[in-house]
C-alpha cells in the first residue's frame, strides 16, 4: 500500500477561493450548455405540431434509460457564430457522445436540428470528424440520427467543402473496419448530405418527413426544367420502395429510433460484461477537487493530492520519486482497472523527461494505459538545462508519447504550455481521449512572456536601425499580445475550437476516466475482423 495521504487544508483562505473560482467556471460551463439546449428546444411547439421529436428527445430515446452517456464537446464553435459572449450558441450544432444503444456501447452523434434546422455551425464539421475518428479508434459502431440543412451557404468555405468530404470517407471507413452504421433519417439528407444516409449499413427512414436527394425540386427545375415534388425526388416510401436506399420504413420518430433500437440489439455484437473487479473508493472527497487547483497557473500545486482523489483507495505507487521529482509517475486503479499516470508539480526538467519516457516504455511493455495530467509550463530552459540536454531528452519523451502502443488519455488540469503540451500528450499527439478541467490553459507561451519576448527583440531592432525607443508603442504592442494570448488560452476558447473532448466538472473525473478505460479495453480486446459489413447499396 502506498496510500497518499491528504495535505488540503480546507478551511485555509486559498483553497476557498479556489474552490469559488472552480465552481464560477464550471457554472459559466454549465450555463453556456443550458443555453444550446434551450435555442434547440425552443423549436419544440413547431416540431410536436408536425408529429416529430426534437433531436435531444431523439437522443435520449435511442440510448439505454439509467446507462452511461459522455456527451462530447458541448462548447464547440462558442463565439464563433456570433462574437457575442451573452448570444454565442456552442455544440457546433451536433450532439454526439458514447452511451449504450440495446446494450452495445456506441457513439451517437444527432443533428440538432432544432438550430437552423440542422444547419452545421461552425466548427461542427471540426466535431463531427472527431467523433468519427473517436469510433474509429474505439472500434464503436455509429448511430447517426440525421435532420440537416446541410452546409450554411451564408458562411460558405471552400475548405470547409473540401474537408467535409472526410465526413463521408470516414463513413465508409467505419463500415469496412466491421463497425456497423446505423442511420435514421428523420429529415432532411439533401445534396452532398444525402451520402451520410447513404453510406451507411441500415437506413431507417420515416414516412411523410424524410427526404434525400441530391438536388431539390428548386435546383432540379433551374438545373433541368424537370419538375417533381419533394416526397417524389425523395421521400421515404419512394426510398423503401423503388430506389432501395432506405432498409426500413418507420411511421413517426419513435418508431424510427425503435427500429434502430431493434437492429442494434438484434447485432452479433459483444455486450460489456457486469465489472466484477472489487475496488474501493478514493479516501479522500472527490469534492476536494473543487478547491487544490489555484486559478492563477504560476502558483504550485502538489498534483498528488488531486490524483488522490480519483484513484482506488488513494493508492499510489509513485516511481521514480527522488528524480526529477517536478515530474510525476506511478501506478494506480481506477474501479479495478490498472492505469499509469504522468503529472507535474512544475516544469519538465532533463531528467524528469528522461523518468517519464522510461516509465512510459515500461507501460507499454505491461500494457497499461497512460494518463498525463497536464500541469506544466513546459520544458525548463536556460543555459544550465540546455548543457544537460534538455532538447535531447525531452525529444526522447516526444518520442516514447508518440510511438506508445497503449491507449493514452489526457486531462488537461493546470497550465499546458509550449513544447510540455507536446510531451504530456497534448491534442496534436492524438490521445485517444482528451478533457479539460475548466480552469486549464493552453498556450505556447504566458501572455506576459509572449510580449515581453517580443518587446525585447522589438527594442533590438530599433536600436540597430538607430532608432528611438517609443515607450507607448510598446506598451501598446505589449498589452496587444497579452490581449490575444490571454483571449485564447482558456478552456472556452480552446474547447469551443475543439482542441479537447470537452471539459468535465473535476468531481466527475473518476467516473469518466472509468468510462473511458472501459471503452479503450473493449477496443483492445475486439477483432473487428470477425464481423464483416459492407458500405455497397443493392
Amino acid at each position: 500500500m502506498a496510500v497518499i495521504e491528504s495535505t488540503i487544508a480546507t478551511g485555509s483562505a486559498a483553497y476557498q477561493a479556489n474552490r469559488e473560482g472552480m465552481l464560477a467556471l464550471i457554472a459559466r460551463m454549465r450555463s453556456l450548455e443550458e443555453r444550446a439546449r434551450a435555442a434547440s428546444a425552443a423549436a419544440k411547439d413547431r416540431f410536436h405540431k408536425r408529429g416529430q421529436l426534437l433531436p435531444r428527445e431523439r437522443v435520449a430515446l435511442v440510448l439505454d434509460p439509467g446507462a452511461p452517456f459522455i456527451e462530447l464537446s458541448t462548447l464547440a464553435g462558442y463565439m464563433f457564430d456570433v462574437p457575442d459572449a451573452a448570444r454565442s450558441v456552442p455544440g457546433g450544432g451536433l450532439i454526439a457522445g458514447i452511451g449504450f444503444v440495446a446494450g452495445i456501447r456506441c457513439m451517437v452523434s444527432a443533428n440538432d436540428s432544432g438550430i437552423d434546422a440542422g444547419a452545421l455551425q461552425p466548427f461542427g464539421l471540426d466535431k463531427t470528424l472527431r467523433v468519427q475518428e473517436l469510433a474509429l479508434e474505439n472500434k464503436l459502431p455509429f448511430v447517426q440520427l440525421v435532420e440537416s440543412a446541410g452546409a450554411n451557404l451564408l458562411r460558405y468555405r471552400v475548405e470547409d467543402f473540401v474537408r467535409g468530404g472526410n465526413i463521408f470517407r470516414n463513413l465508409a471507413r467505419l463500415s469496412a473496419a466491421g463497425l456497423p452504421v446505423v442511420t435514421v433519417t428523420h429529415g432532411s439528407s439533401t445534396a452532398g448530405g444525402a451520402y451520410q444516409t447513404g453510406l451507411s449499413d441500415y437506413i431507417v427512414m420515416v414516412r411523410g418527413r424524410t427526404r434525400a436527394f441530391l438536388a431539390g425540386p428548386p435546383l432540379l427545375k433551374a438545373a433541368t426544367g424537370e419538375i417533381a415534388t419533394e416526397e417524389e425526388l425523395g421521400g421515404a416510401e419512394m426510398h423503401t420502395s423503388i430506389s432501395g436506399l432506405g432498409d426500413y420504413l418507420a411511421e413517426d420518430d419513435r418508431d424510427a429510433l425503435r427500429i434502430a433500437r431493434d437492429i442494434m440489439a438484434n447485432l452479433q455484437w459483444d455486450r460489456p460484461a457486469p465489472d466484477q473487479t472489487s475496488h474501493r473508493p478514493p479516501r479522500h472527497d472527490p469534492e476536494e477537487l473543487l478547491g487544490i487547483m489555484p486559478m492563477d497557473h504560476k502558483r504550485p500545486v502538489d498534483m498528488r493530492q488531486a490524483i488522490a482523489r480519483f484513484i482506488d483507495d488513494s493508492d499510489f505507487t509513485e516511481f521514480g520519486t527522488n528524480y526529477g521529482p517536478a515530474t510525476v509517475c506511478g501506478h494506480a486503479r481506477i474501479e479495478g482497472q490498472a492505469i499509469g499516470i504522468i503529472t507535474n508539480n512544475g516544469p519538465l526538467d532533463p531528467d524528469g523527461a528522461n523518468k517519464a519516457t522510461h516509465f512510459i516504455q515500461a507501460c507499454c511493455q505491461s500494457r497499461t494505459p497512460l494518463l498525463y495530467l497536464n500541469n506544466t509550463t513546459g520544458y525548463m530552459v536556460g543555459k544550465a538545462y540546455e548543457e544537460a540536454g534538455m532538447i535531447k531528452h525531452g525529444s526522447k519523451m516526444i518520442q516514447a508519447v508518440t510511438s506508445a502502443t497503449v491507449p493514452q488519455i489526457t486531462i488537461y488540469c493546470g497550465a499546458s504550455f509550449g513544447a510540455g503540451n507536446y510531451g504530456m500528450c497534448g491534442r496534436g499527439f492524438h490521445p485517444r481521449f482528451c478533457f479539460s478541467w475548466p480552469n486549464a490553459k493552453t498556450a505556447v507561451m504566458g501572455g506576459e512572456q509572449a510580449a515581453e519576448t517580443m518587446a525585447i527583440v522589438t527594442e533590438a531592432a530599433a536600436i540597430r536601425r538607430g532608432k528611438p525607443i517609443e515607450k507607448e508603442k510598446l506598451d501598446a504592442m505589449k498589452a496587444q499580445i497579452i490581449g490575444v494570448f490571454d483571449g485564447q488560452m482558456d478552456v472556452f476558447s480552446t474547447s469551443a475550437r475543439v482542441l479537447d473532448d470537452g471539459v468535465i466538472d473535476p468531481r466527475d473525473t473518476r467516473k469518466i476516466l472509468a468510462e473511458v478505460l472501459a471503452i479503450c479495453r473493449e477496443a483492445e480486446a475486439r477483432n473487428p475482423q470477425r464481423m464483416q459489413f459492407s458500405v455497397a447499396r443493392p
